[in-house]
């Protein structure tokens, strides 16, 4: 492979304008399928974490569910089970908010099939 390159520099042909050109359309495609929807993905937690409010039902990166009793700048303060036990983590440790997930949930399923279409199966008529 770098015998290519290297004889297509030295002979001044196409060869190492079109493994350029390879390389270059790879990080395109890694862009596009690997780093922008990660950006997209941080992006909305951080969104998640800005919003959540006292009352907010969480789940933590280690899978300690819980109520929101106190929120501040960097921590939050959440109960746990019925023996009210508080716990009090830094906001980047929140992994989802129980009530924006069901809601997403709740709307995807209205939403439809694919492309937000409804899919009819249950109301059509076999006749």
């Amino acid at each position: 492979m770098f015998d290519s390159i290297l004889t297509g520099a030295a002979s001044g042909g196409m060869g190492s304008y079109s493994s350029i050109f390879f390389l270059i359309i790879i990080f395109v495609v890694f862009y596009f399928f690997l780093i922008r929807p990660e950006n997209k993905r941080k992006k909305q937690l951080q969104e998640m974490r800005g919003a959540l409010s006292v009352g907010d039902e969480i789940v933590t990166i280690g899978g300690i569910k819980g109520k929101i009793v106190q929120v501040t700048e960097e921590t939050i303060t959440f109960e746990t089970g019925e023996d009210r036990v508080r716990i009090q983590v830094a906001k980047w440790a929140i992994s989802t908010n129980v009530r924006e997930e069901a809601k997403a949930q709740a709307q995807q399923q209205q939403g439809g099939g694919l492309f937000g279409r409804k899919n009819n199966k249950n109301n059509s008529d076999n006749t």
